[in-house]
């Protein structure tokens, strides 16, 4: 018998029992004799048979499958994020759907309406931000959704973050008793947990520190990890002493600029990274950071998911878990 098409008829059929009694088998229903469970249970194995995620859903009204949306599947912040959401996943018996929506917010649009087409029971949403008018999409819609390491101002919608606020503050006021002018190089502008996490953590501890914020060593720009070199150039020429950067990939871009420059890190200046992904220890000299507990996010944000699937009492809806400063050779 062909394996690929064995259907639950089948089964039922080599089994010598009914399609209903192959379903509970394999629904876990403990309504069936153990005999028939073995018998039935012996012949899935000898078929192969792989139940149909959707068509058990049919009865069930649960497809047990989980859509997952990331931005961009090579960045290692989000692949990270992914791993604590598959095993938590796996541990509930969900099968996840990932879909790369390529940080497009056409495609980001596109892949949510797609994961609904197939009836998944919840999606994780991945990214920095989310736009307003998916905000709204995911509202109007029955299916639960829960964003992983992505802030929003919407507190309707269940997330699961850390306080980038108090950490960049942190880490810019460490900075702060070193150099008298730090740098912040961030994606785009118009992202909302750096217009209300980031920058202001920074702006606190430069004024806290009895100074006054420089323009020219706030960078905003799309994808900054690609133009490293004219960005350290451009904050050496205005007197940053250090920079703190909200993507581990800009760090390494400007640690890189600098060892192509002839400018020592520590030494003539300091970096900081913001997630701790595996990139800031790939690096030499590896690079200091704020620890983002990325698979423990994705972790919570799929054990929420499944509380709010079963209906199950959830006491917060947004989540803030504790980060750390790890301090490695790129500062003093």
């Amino acid at each position: 018998m062909d394996k690929q098409a064995v259907t639950i008829y089948d089964v039922a059929r080599e089994a010598g029992v009914s399609m209903a009694t192959v379903s509970r088998v394999v629904n876990g229903n403990p309504n069936v004799k153990p005999a028939t469970r073995k018998k039935v249970s012996d012949v899935i194995e000898r078929l192969n048979y792989r139940p149909n995620a959707v068509a058990r859903g049919l009865a069930s009204k649960k497809t047990t499958t989980i859509g997952v949306i990331i931005p961009d599947i090579t960045n290692l912040f989000f692949a990270e994020l992914a791993k604590g959401i598959e095993d938590i996943a796996t541990m509930y018996k969900y099968n996840i759907i990932l879909t790369s929506a390529d940080a497009n917010q056409h495609q980001t649009t596109q892949a949510v309406d797609n994961l609904l087409n197939k009836q998944v029971d919840g999606i994780i949403f991945m990214d920095y931000d989310i736009e307003p008018d998916l905000i709204s999409m995911v509202k109007t819609v029955n299916t639960p959704v829960v964003l992983s390491g992505t802030y929003t101002r919407d507190k309707d919608i269940p997330s699961v973050n850390i306080d980038y606020k108090q950490a960049t503050y942190e880490v810019a006021k460490d900075l702060l008793t070193r150099h008298e002018a730090i740098a912040l190089v961030t994606g785009d502008s118009q992202n909302a947990v750096i217009e209300d996490m980031r920058l202001p953590g920074y702006l606190k501890a430069i004024e806290e520190a009895g100074s006054t914020p420089d323009e020219r060593l706030i960078i905003q720009k799309h994808r900054p990890y690609e133009k490293g070199d004219d960005i350290l150039r451009s904050l050496i020429a205005d007197g940053a002493g250090a920079v703190i950067t909200t993507d581990d990939r800009t760090a390494v871009s400007l640690l890189n600029a600098a060892l192509d420059q002839g400018i020592k890190v520590p030494e003539d200046f300091e970096i900081y990274a913001s997630n701790n992904c595996k990139l800031t220890t790939y690096v030499r000299p590896q690079l200091s950071s704020i620890q983002v507990p990325l698979y423990d996010i994705g972790a919570v944000a799929m054990r929420l998911l499944t509380k709010i699937m079963d209906k199950e009492e959830v006491d917060e809806k947004q989540i803030i878990l504790p980060h750390k400063i790890i301090k490695r050779q790129s500062t003093r």
